[in-house]
């Protein structure tokens, strides 16, 4: 039996793509494995809320791809940072902290 994954908070997804392709760039699968590994198997991004992401960031500009060979020597795309990427990245994490350090005082009142 699996555990039910817990929905991301809005706008996250995007953070935690970011801040994975802040170390280099990967291919998707890459991508939603470190994230899983990085939360200690809390977080799984599904190939159905991933790449659709990963689309939507490259029209914003902030990630660029190209196609290249994986470890297991298939055909894949690679995204990587853009400065504007790196930029957006900054601001995510800001907010982000931001709203956990509020969502923190409202608990504490609790």
């Amino acid at each position: 039996m699996t555990t039910p994954q817990p929905e991301f908070l809005p706008g996250t997804l995007y953070l935690l793509i970011l801040r994975t392709l802040a170390s280099g760039p990967m291919h998707g699968y890459a991508i939603a494995k470190r994230i899983r590994a990085a939360s200690r198997d809390a977080l799984a991004v599904e190939e159905g809320s991933l790449y659709p992401a990963l689309n939507r960031m490259l029209v914003k500009g902030w990630l660029a791809a190209e196609w290249g060979v994986s470890e297991t020597n298939r055909k894949a795309r690679f995204y990587r940072l853009t400065p504007a990427g790196r930029k957006q990245l900054h601001q995510e994490a800001a907010e982000f902290n931001r709203l956990i350090a509020a969502i923190g005082l409202v608990m504490k009142e609790a």
